[in-house]
Parts: structure tokens; sequence; C-alpha cells
């Protein structure tokens, strides 16, 4: 039978029972999609609960630290050899994280997964080190297996955990007991409270170390040459123009030869130190001096630095850090500092545009 040109704009007839295409298809409500309809003061208020549960847990669990934390502070201290941080799971990544610390406050330390250790990875331990082993429960296998080789060796052996009576704590020398934690997850399950107690035990540890060795700065920032870190610990004498870089002048010297050497010093710094006979800084000239100079219609050229430089600069010494000299430049309105050694001679240049360069 022929269709009708009505029939063919209609397109097929369609199969009973078949959705139109176009109509969206609607899928049955389900747990997760009524909680996301909760309200927000519900989710925020859970969130909450979630931040002080773990509060309260690092809280109880400074209120434990006694004689077994000096005692695991002795024993780190008095490692000959380097500090081996364990665990499975969760508090493996606590550890992985303990380990980084140490590392990077001048500790020694590496990080062993347990399960990869009793296949040959045991190799990177040593008669001498000394093994922090976290593990909530005290019982898990992959760190429980460890111990008897970890006693063959001849290492230190030091637990974090939540039953000091457990397998792993009492083999320990040392046990640093965080107490039965009831977890933030909703199911009473997810490591979250007991892990947030370990990373804190693990960083009071680690920062009390960096306390008694008296850790300084400067080697911080030899462990930390990139990124904001490291540049916030940099000193002047690492950025500072020294050398062919750095603009001396006699306060002497005639103003065109100050130029001069201002112009054909490396880099092209818009200052220049000036420094007496004994080579020692009693003033400096700027490109903002010279223009100043110019418009006020000073133009002999002849005349003694000394007669237009500015007296009595602010300056900073090699070993400040770069964040003080960059601060005592915003406060005084300059783009050049002198950086002056004990003797009060200016060993270098410190321009606003090094610092720049940095950030």
């Amino acid at each position: 039978m022929a269709r009708s040109p009505r029939d063919i704009r209609r397109g097929p007839a369609r199969k009973a029972g078949r959705r139109p295409a176009d109509r969206p298809v609607r899928t049955p409500a389900t747990p997760a999609r009524n909680a996301l309809r909760a309200s927000q003061t519900d989710v925020l208020q859970f969130a909450r609960d979630v931040l002080a549960t773990e509060a309260r847990a690092i809280l109880a669990v400074s209120e434990r630290l006694g004689q077994s934390f000096q005692k695991a502070i002795d024993a780190l201290l008095s490692c000959d050899g380097q500090i081996v941080t364990t665990g499975m799971g969760k508090p493996g990544f606590i550890a992985q994280k303990l380990s980084a610390t140490l590392a990077s406050t001048g500790t020694r330390s590496i990080y062993l997964h347990p399960a990869e250790a009793v296949h040959g990875d045991l190799g990177r331990v040593a008669r001498g080190d000394v093994v922090i082993a976290l593990s909530n429960s005290g019982v898990t296998e992959e760190i429980v297996r460890l111990v008897p080789s970890l006693r063959r060796i001849g290492v230190t052996l030091i637990a974090i955990t939540g039953d000091p009576t457990s397998a792993l704590g009492r083999a320990a020398d040392v046990v640093l007991d965080i107490g039965r934690i009831d977890e933030a997850c909703p199911l009473g399950l997810v490591p979250t409270a007991s892990t947030a107690a370990l990373h804190a035990v693990g960083d009071a540890l680690a920062m009390t170390l960096v306390k008694l060795k008296q850790f300084s700065s400067a080697e911080y920032a030899v462990f930390h040459p990139g990124g904001k870190l490291g540049r916030s610990v940099m000193r002047v004498f690492e950025v500072m123009r020294a050398g062919e870089a750095n603009p001396l002048v006699r306060e002497t010297a005639p103003l065109h030869e100050v130029v001069v050497v201002m112009t054909n010093t490396p880099g092209r710094p818009g200052a220049a130190n000036v420094v007496d006979r004994h080579g020692k800084l009693v003033g400096i000239f700027t490109d903002g001096d010279l223009r100043r100079l110019v418009e006020r219609g000073r133009t002999d050229f002849s005349i003694p630095v000394k007669d237009v430089m500015g007296r009595h600069p602010r300056y900073v010494s090699p070993e400040e850090l770069v964040l003080t000299a960059a601060a005592r430049m915003r406060e005084a309105s300059v783009d050049q500092l002198p950086v002056v050694d004990a003797d009060g001679k200016p060993v270098g240049l410190l321009d606003v545009q090094d610092l720049l360069k940095l950030q």
C-alpha cells in the first residue's frame, strides 16, 4: 500500500512500547543520589564533625606522650645508621611522609615497603639502623612478618600503634601508644582519625629532632633549592651581583666616570656602590639620582660623586635571607641595596630585577 506524503514526513511507525529518543530517561533514585540532595547545613556540619574527631584524636595522643617518647628521641639521636620507616596501607603513606620529612630536615631516612621487604628489600636495612613501624592495630600481617628478620639484622624497633599489647607492640624496643581511636568514618572503618594521630606523632618526632639538632635554615636551604620553599630560605649572597657585576666607584670619582661604570658593568645595574679610600661603603649613586640632577639643571658631570650621592644608604649582609632584603627594599622604596660584609666593604649589589626573576 502506498504511503502518503504525510506518513513519509512522520517517518517509520514507532514500535509499541518504545520511548521517543528525545525524551529524557529517568533513573530510579539511589541512596547516593539522595545523599547528594542533603542540605548544605548537614554537609558542612558533618565535615566539621570529621575535623573535630581527628582533632580530638591528636589532642588525646598528646596527653599520652611520656617517657617512651623520650626513649624514641634518644634512639633516633644516637642512631649511627639511617632511620627506616615502614607501614602498610594508609599508615604506609604516613610512614612515607615521615621519612620524607626526616630526610628534608637533615636526618638520613628511607621508606621500606613491608611487602617488598620480604622479597629482598630488607637488604636496604643494616645493623645500627632504627626502624619506625606504623600500625594502628599492631597486628598488620606484613609488618609482624618483618619483625624476626629485623631482629636478626640488629636494628632498634620503634612502634607507633594503638595497641601496645599487640604482636608489634610486644616486639618493639620502644612503643608510642596512640590509644584506641574512633574513626571519623560513618562506617567506623576507614582509617581517618587514627592516621591523623599517626601523622601527628611522626611530625612530633621529626620536629623534636630538628630542634635538638639545631637544624638551621641554611641547612634547610641545601635540601630545598627549588620552588617557593627554596626561595624562602635563599641567602643574599646567592643572588647578589658580585665580582665584575658589582659596580664600585671611589667617592672622589667624577660623575661622568660613575655613569660609565654603571653603563659598562655586566647586567647594567641601576646604581653604583661608592667607597672611600679604604674600600668601605660611604654612599650609593643611582639612576634616579642622575635623573633628578638633570631635572634640576645640574649638568656639570665633572663634580665628584660624593657631592651628589646618597649618604648612609640602607644595606644588607650576604648571609641575610633574600626575603628580609626584599622587605627592606619595599620599606625604603628603593630598587637597589648594597651588600656589605663585616668589615663594611660592599661585596655586592642586590637589584630588584634579580628578585623579580626569582618569582
